[in-house]
């Protein structure tokens, strides 16, 4: 009777068997780098962005960030977020160049980040105007205005000028690379560029308000806008040449203003919009020279400079702008934050991203009799570093006493879950002084407190680069045993083990069992793993 039933699963595994050679199921496509110093791969496409900043801060130790996906055939609009890391992104960017050419960089809220700008006009309406020099003007105007603000010298050499205009359309992107300094987030970065922008908007707001009442009187539009013209002239500082018409007549400013807000997608490198050829290059005139490694080609420098984010914690000054409702352009000036009564976060009007860091920091600081307090903070996406500077608490371990006038900070490392110690005395900072790292609690490290949401896999990519919906089942059918092969569910395969585990006097099968455990048993050689992991590399 046994060796009936044995003959019944042999005959019906090597069905099985069959059916998947004919017709085997493809595996969610991971890729990999052939590189083995680099840290494993992390490829995830989710429908929502929010689901994306979870999976990033759940895998936050190998070094992912996000970005967002216009896919060709789906809706005006819509975007796939994919997380993964700057290696792995260019690795593919390069080659899969169908499925990710219209492509965004997500600047995270809270994010230091570079100073960047957004430029377009309509050619047909803008005929008289030379679209090369407003570009050399306006970064001549900016790195007057940095100098001015915050005492930065730069120039043209420091900005990384990307053009992807067409015939209808001038559309460039300039991004900052300033000396070892960097704004807090793009909101402190879009501050400054309307109050440097101020006269600008302020000719453009009299311009409309002058169209109006001369619309009212009779009096016709050439009129109106060439004496706006001759006034600005005799503005105290002429910006003039920043001002521009759109497509439809009505004037607008040749910098947009809507791309600092939070969580904004901004056009990658060789990237074009849906629909559109046009994909961002390095502009003729560009006078900035990428200082590219050993291990990076030219073409990745410029793709790894030109990220919004992509911004080291080492020796960056941190730059903040807060506009009161009455500053002008003329004296623009640093002011300081509203201090929030209610919070311990003093010089901040929201917490961190990671409150519960936030927290733990406090119970740092908060001790002994003495109530310290967070004075700032600046997030380092591109390290995840969380960096404190502490007000009234400055116990430093490198004299193993209090600071009598200096501060001290406190960092965060998300990736590798530890805190340590850093000092803005001078002899410290000479030192070049840390302490060591102490591992932060459980109850608040991301990757013990997240968790993934299912319905979140709904794409994936295949091995040629094709990103398409997840199937939640599949269905093959075997022509040579005619056999359909549905996924099971964990009820199925439960059964399936108790029918195999009834037979566990079957002579055949124990002699199977034991010539696996035996096999299993046996050590492979690292020649082996090596070959074996060559054999299955993608590329």
């Amino acid at each position: 009777m046994a060796g009936v039933k044995w003959q019944d699963r042999l005959k019906s595994l090597e069905q099985r068997a069959l059916s998947f050679q004919s017709a085997p199921l493809c595996c969610p496509y991971k890729p990999r780098l052939s590189r083995p110093w680099q840290p494993s791969s992390v490829w995830r496409l989710f429908p929502r962005q929010s689901a994306a900043i979870v999976f990033l801060q759940q895998h936050i130790k190998q070094d992912v960030h996000i970005f967002s996906l216009e896919k060709e055939g789906s809706d005006a609009g819509q975007r796939i977020f994919l997380v993964t890391s700057y290696s792995e992104l260019w690795h593919y960017y390069r080659t899969h160049r169908q499925s990710l050419m219209h492509c965004y960089e997500v600047i995270l809220d809270g994010a230091v980040c570079k100073l960047y700008f957004d430029l377009e006009f309509h050619k047909a309406s803008n005929l008289h105007l030379d679209g090369k020099m407003m570009v050399a003007k306006l970064i001549q105007y900016v790195c007057e205005k940095l100098e001015e603000v915050y005492g930065l010298n730069c120039s043209a050499k420091d900005v990384l000028n990307l053009d992807s205009s067409t015939s209808e359309k001038f559309s460039r992107h300039l991004i900052f690379m300033l000396p070892n300094a960097a704004f807090k987030d793009n909101s402190h970065a879009g501050q400054f560029i309307h109050a440097i922008l101020h006269p600008a908007l302020n000719s453009l707001q009299k311009s409309k308000e002058a169209l109006t009442v001369a619309v009212d009187s009779g009096e016709s539009r050439d009129d109106v806008e060439c004496s706006e013209a001759k006034r600005r002239k005799f503005e105290k500082k002429d910006l003039s040449f920043l001002i521009v018409k759109s497509k439809n007549g009505p004037e607008q400013l040749f910098v947009d203003l809507g791309v600092y807000t939070k969580n904004r997608n901004f056009r990658l490198y060789k990237s074009s919009k849906l629909g559109k050829n046009a994909a961002f290059t390095v502009a003729e005139d560009n006078e900035y020279i990428t200082k590219s490694s050993g291990q990076n080609t030219e073409e990745e420098s410029i793709f790894l400079a030109s990220l919004i984010t992509n911004i080291s914690y080492t020796g960056q000054r941190i730059l903040t702008y807060n506009m009161l409702e009455k500053s002008t352009a003329e004296s623009p000036h640093l002011t300081p934050q509203r201090q929030s009564h209610n919070s311990d976060l003093v010089g901040e009007q929201q917490p961190s991203p990671f409150k519960d860091v936030d927290d733990f920091v406090l119970t740092v600081i908060c001790k002994d009799g003495i109530q310290g307090h967070i004075r700032r903070w600046n997030y380092f996406a591109s390290e995840q570093l969380l960096v404190y500077d502490i007000g009234k608490f400055r116990w430093c371990q490198n004299v193993n006493r209090f600071h009598k006038s200096n501060n001290i900070m406190i960092v965060v490392d998300l990736k590798e879950e530890v805190w340590y110690q850093r000092c803005h005395d001078p002899d410290c900072r000479k030192q070049n002084y840390r302490s060591s790292s102490y591992s932060l609690p459980k109850e608040i490290c991301m990757s013990h407190i997240l968790m993934e949401d299912e319905e979140d896999q709904a794409y994936l990519t295949d091995e040629l680069g094709n990103i398409e919906l997840a199937q939640s089942s599949v269905t093959v059918t075997a022509s040579a045993a005619q056999v359909t092969v549905q996924e099971s569910s964990p009820a199925a395969w439960g059964k399936d083990l108790e029918d195999w585990d009834d037979s566990t006097d079957d002579t055949a099968y124990l002699d199977a069992l034991q010539k696996v455990e035996e096999a299993a048993e046996q050590e492979v050689s690292d020649e082996l793993l090596l070959q074996a992991e060559t054999d299955c590399e993608w590329w």
